[in-house]
């Protein structure tokens, strides 16, 4: 058999009895990498070695393993939501895969973000929550960006800048409340009650909406509160007691809010709801009867309700900030104000709003600002009184 100089080399070829030409079997790849341990005299395993060798029993998911990994995605934070929307948005415009995105769109992101003056804070949040967005195995290298938001950070001292929420202290929320549920409508019952349950538990908004009127008992003195986990205690379940105080009167606005289900024949699921213009209470059948679809929360308020109905009253009741920032988070960020005020210890501070043992958080961001707001040290100097001078 002769081969013409012109005809394509063939590599990896055997000649067999019929004179035909065959492919040989391809050489066998070593399967290592750079993590990869072996014990002493263990062979290097091989693409051919029979235990590496994967069938589609290794690769697939089951339906309802997948329906299940479906349903938890869809379930994700709402803060992870908006950052991969956001990214997902970006990437449409530019042309890049968003998912799984690769290193360099990646970094090209963070760089987007800082060219939009964004916070440090907020920068490095959202691409964390994209970054673990990413499909298992598949995540981007995040060196170049962090490289990126070091250089950042000490060029733009403002980006530094934390945006804290104005501190709804009681002098505050007991003219809210008032305001709320002055003309009688359920939906100020329900607000008042969520105002001072906000207060009282400390709680993030997001943990407020969450609960289910199963997860809360209301005692005569006081209001205790399940929880299987938040985000300091994860897999940790607690019984929270909030005990009533006569400026709050939460064991009463919480009773009557709950009362207003019950007459609705609504005894399970969310605490708080949305309610309708009627009075009603909103529920799956009720938006059906309107024409409205099943949201993704179902019967749960969002989040984003809360901080509105935070705003609404607060400007409501004709109070004043002090230029920070009015929201749901000030609920928080006042019970904890009036307890450092008041000399709670940091013990007292990190079991009351379940902040991880340790933290600074309470004491830096609540505590000490209040006390300096009302220390001045210059009042050690004499006021000037120019005609005692004169006299003089």
């Amino acid at each position: 058999m002769s081969i013409d100089a012109t005809d394509e080399e063939i590599v990896d070829a055997e000649l067999v009895e019929d004179r035909q030409l065959v492919r040989a079997a391809p050489a066998a790849r070593p399967l290592v990498d750079a993590h990869t341990v072996l014990m002493p005299g263990e062979p290097i395993p091989t693409s051919n070695d029979p235990r590496t060798t994967y069938t589609d029993r290794d690769l697939y998911v089951s339906e309802e393993t997948a329906q299940a990994i479906k349903a938890a995605e869809e379930e994700g934070s709402p803060q992870r939501k908006t950052a991969m929307g956001l990214f997902e948005a970006w990437c449409a415009e530019q042309g890049r895969v968003a998912k799984p995105c690769t290193t360099a769109t990646y970094t090209e992101y963070g760089r987007h973000l800082m060219a939009r003056g964004l916070k440090v804070t907020t920068i490095r949040h959202y691409m964390s929550l994209i970054r673990t967005s990413m499909p298992a195995g598949k995540k981007p290298d995040n060196g170049l960006f962090l490289m990126l938001l070091a250089q950042y950070r000490r060029k733009n001292k403002r980006a530094l800048r934390r945006k804290e929420a104005f501190p709804i202290t009681l002098p505050y929320l007991v003219p809210m409340m008032e305001k709320a549920e002055a003309d009688g409508r359920p939906i100020g019952w329900r607000d008042a009650a969520m105002l001072a349950f906000g207060y009282r538990f400390l709680g993030r908004s997001a943990e407020d909406v969450g609960l289910d009127l199963e997860d809360v008992t209301i005692l005569d003195d006081r209001v205790l509160v399940w929880l299987a986990e938040d985000k300091t205690h994860k897999g940790e379940e607690q019984t929270i007691h909030l005990h009533d105080r006569p400026d709050l009167n939460l064991v009463f606005r919480l009773r009557r809010w709950v009362g207003y289900l019950e007459q609705q024949g609504i005894t399970t699921g969310p605490l708080f709801r949305e309610v309708l213009r009627s009075g009603k209470v909103a529920t799956s059948e009720t938006r059906a009867t309107k024409g409205g679809g099943a949201t993704k929360r179902g019967n749960y308020l969002r989040p984003q309700t809360v901080n509105d109905r935070v705003k609404l009253w607060f400007a409501a009741a004709g109070l004043k900030s002090d230029g920070r920032s009015v929201s749901s988070h000030g609920l928080r960020a006042g019970g904890a104000t009036d307890l450092g005020a008041s000399g709670a210890t940091d013990e007292e501070l990190w079991e009351a709003g379940r902040w991880k043992k340790g933290s600074p958080i309470p004491r830096e961001r609540y505590v000490r600002p209040a006390q300096d707001t009302n220390r001045d040290v210059f009042q050690r100097v004499p006021v000037h009184d120019p005609t005692v001078a004169a006299e003089e």
